[in-house]
């Protein structure tokens, strides 16, 4: 887990990153950005429960590609869950509130994925656990702004404008970041279909 001082405003950033790519760096970016934090932690998951593990590459393999696109100083790259042999993100969430309570997490996503956040093992936990921060992704706007999580947290969104409060909000909270839009996603690269610059 990487390190992190008292009061600290860090975004977790969750993800196989099958392979990562441009539009994971941009997310990143405008959240660290928009949100005033000091750091994205960029959490390689040992492999997404929803997902088809048929292509996905070693965990390994996943981390040096992710340390290529997330460099800086404000970025830091880390796979603690495999470590704690950890499976959801709610558990990740337990996990980071347990042993670093004085931090102020929130956890980021990409449109794509705040559309079927539902489906996550216990989403509302993770909810009411630490603010939420949604990237806009292309072609994902709509059906991610029409999604169970942001009809169920309506009156818990925060304006685009106020987004620098997220990180000191009690949640539930969450905010719809716009910005610039890579086209660019996993599974287009994997079939070598998509732009990856």
């Amino acid at each position: 887990m990487p390190h992190a001082e008292r009061g600290m405003r860090i975004g977790l950033f969750g993800g196989s990153f099958n392979p990562p790519h441009a539009g994971h760096r941009l997310v990143a970016e405008i959240a660290r950005r928009r949100l005033g934090l000091d750091r994205v932690w960029w959490i390689v998951t040992p492999g997404n429960p929803l997902k088809d593990h048929g292509h996905l590459r070693p965990l390994a393999e996943r981390l040096a590609a992710v340390r290529a696109v997330a460099e800086g100083p404000h970025m830091a790259v880390t796979a603690f869950e495999a470590a704690h042999r950890i499976r959801y993100s709610a558990d990740t969430v337990d996990l980071l509130l347990l042993r670093r309570p004085a931090v102020r997490f929130v956890w980021i996503m990409g449109a794509d994925s705040l559309a079927s956040f539902h489906r996550w093992q216990d989403w509302r936990r993770i909810a009411a656990s630490l603010p939420i921060a949604v990237v806009d992704r292309p072609g994902a706007s709509l059906a991610a702004l029409s999604a169970p999580m942001a009809r169920f947290l309506d009156r818990s969104r925060v304006a685009e404008r106020d987004a620098a409060s997220l990180p000191f909000r009690d949640p539930p909270a969450w905010v719809f970041l716009h910005g610039p839009r890579s086209p660019a996603s996993s599974t287009s690269i994997r079939t070598g279909s998509a732009l990856t610059s």
